[in-house]
């Protein structure tokens, strides 16, 4: 499952092996903590299979969701460069099977192929610019664009239309714009009502282009 993850997609096939050998598969059941915020560990972690949530808590207990990720995506990866404590947590949504690789086998793994450090790093650049992407959405939308954003994110195309098949709730998509369920509440209503999406149960379907604002 290795060169299906970004960040060693441009890997070599030995050094994929070398990398793979190195690994620990872990199965995580729903609802497991797997990484809490401030912990300090020395890991990195690649869904094989499975879904997590990446979000933070503040001391009252309000959730921010970051992201959430599926098989193919990987998290953990600053653990490698540095010994800070955990920025945010990680939770499993789903039964999950997860490759760990520890920093002291991934560090080996740079000694003894030099080469893939230069490709890794690149790995992690698109990953730093996809949180840049991210934290500017919060900062310069307005709450009807950052619902809009994550709707578009999360869908697949089937046919003529886009389809989220993640199950997710209106407090879900909240926590992850930095707004209340109200709101989002509200806004998904008024789209369902302009006929530009529909909702079944959970399943979210774009029919037509959202609009650029609300």
């Amino acid at each position: 499952m290795l060169p299906n993850i970004p960040l060693f997609s441009d890997l070599e096939e030995a050094e994929l092996q070398t990398l793979s050998s190195k690994a620990v598969i872990r199965h995580y059941p729903r609802n497991t903590i797997i990484i809490s915020e401030g912990d300090v560990s020395d890991s990195l972690y690649c869904i094989l299979s499975g879904r997590v949530k990446v979000f933070l808590n503040n001391e009252v207990g309000k959730e921010v969701i970051l992201n959430n990720q599926g098989a193919g995506d990987y998290f953990g990866e600053m653990a490698l460069l540095d010994a800070g404590p955990r920025s945010a947590s990680v939770m499993t949504l789903e039964d999950s099977k997860i490759s760990v690789i520890s920093k002291v086998d991934f560090d080996e793994f740079l000694d003894q192929h030099k080469e893939a450090s230069r490709k890794i790093m690149c790995g992690l650049v698109k990953r730093l610019r996809a949180l840049t992407d991210n934290v500017r959405s919060l900062a310069l939308m307005d709450v009807y664009g950052r619902v809009a954003r994550v709707l578009l994110e999360l869908a697949v195309k089937e046919g003529d239309t886009l389809v989220i098949k993640e199950g997710l709730t209106q407090q879900d998509i909240a926590n992850r714009v930095g707004a209340s369920r109200e709101m989002v509440s509200r806004i998904l209503k008024e789209l369902r009502t302009g006929g530009y999406i529909e909702i079944h149960k959970k399943h979210i379907v774009i029919k037509e282009k959202l609009p650029h604002g609300w």
